[in-house]
């Protein structure tokens, strides 16, 4: 029998019956297995935990030029053709190690549908075979045909957003930072749903506090990183840890989702506040009782489909906005 775990009363009761049903499971600790082995075990359980997929009209796989050979990615679109769309490149989490496009399968599709955006799914080179910078130049090159294919893509070129969840948060706060650097392409929003902004340690309070026992553990996350990077001098590069970029003004607007028992959620939200203090307009939400990962736990977590929900508008509310500029 799994030793007994306390843990706070605030628990969504559908997180507190997820995690006891983890435990149950018995698995070893993910900083005890080997990565491509954890990989195939995780992503079967990404794309159960996702839940049924929504109908769309139109979905997609195609291969785009990058860096490193061809990427494959997924669009999705409520139907073919019609108006010119604002879109949403997204990038899925999973730590830079796991996931793909068929594990954020159901959170593209509910994105696409709830939003009327056209959602492009990136999957971007993963470590350890590829470390970074490959995921940030795979994303980067994505965002960047996306903008030059608009048209045939049916999207409106001056309502590109990007997003994306945990890694993928990440990696789309470095897109952002970079299309700005760059003078271009011009993004209309960026959706990071409780993103990894600071890799250069794990003192935040949340991370002490909730870094055992609610599912994204600090040892997981020094694995993760460990995988990540070529080396550890390289934790604090802007771009792995974008918090501590020193000019983040001038950035598309933000929504920044984040979760009570996520031990990042302190560097999430410390990101919104200095994008804010930067002068870039920032919503930020945090989900009572909810933990690392629950938006792509949405089949099971209705937590996870509110912030669903929650994204899409913002991507479309933020797109209107941009027009009338």
């Amino acid at each position: 029998m799994p030793q007994s775990i306390t843990r706070s009363e605030r628990l969504h009761p559908e997180v507190r019956a997820l995690l006891e049903m983890i435990d149950a499971q018995g698995a070893p600790p993910l900083e005890t297995q080997d990565p491509v082995e954890a990989r195939n075990t995780r992503v079967d359980a990404m794309k159960m935990l996702g839940g049924e997929p929504d109908v769309l009209g139109y979905v997609e796989n195609i291969s785009i030029p990058g860096p490193g050979g061809e990427i494959p990615v997924r669009v999705y679109a409520i139907e073919r053709g019609g108006a010119l769309r604002p879109a949403l490149v997204y990038f899925h989490g999973g730590g830079f190690v796991f996931g793909n496009l068929d594990t954020h399968d159901a959170v593209c599709r509910a994105i696409a549908k709830e939003s009327g955006a056209v959602v492009i799914s990136v999957d971007y080179r993963l470590a350890p075979e590829n470390k970074f910078p490959a995921a940030v130049e795979d994303s980067y090159a994505a965002t960047v045909w996306v903008a030059a294919n608009a048209e045939r893509l049916g999207i409106d070129a001056h309502r590109i957003a990007v997003g994306g969840d945990s890694a993928g948060g990440n990696l789309a706060t470095v897109v952002a930072i970079r299309c700005r650097d760059a003078g271009g392409p011009a993004l209309s929003a960026q959706v990071l749903i409780y993103p990894v902004t600071d890799s250069s340690s794990f003192e935040t309070e949340s991370h002490r506090e909730f870094g055992e026992n609610y599912f994204l553990t600090r040892a997981g996350m020094e694995w993760f990183t460990g995988h990540y990077l070529p080396s550890a001098d390289q934790k604090r590069h802007p771009e792995v840890s974008p918090l501590l970029v020193s000019n983040l003004s001038g950035l598309p607007p933000a929504l920044v989702i984040t979760a009570e028992f996520d031990p990042l959620r302190d560097e999430g939200e410390a990101y919104a506040r200095r994008l804010e203090q930067a002068g870039v307009p920032v919503t930020i939400t945090r989900y009572p009782g909810m933990i690392h990962g629950f938006v792509s736990m949405r089949g099971v977590l209705s937590g996870g489909r509110q912030a669903t929900k929650e994204a899409a508008e913002f991507a479309r509310s933020t797109s209107r906005k941009s027009v009338a500029v």
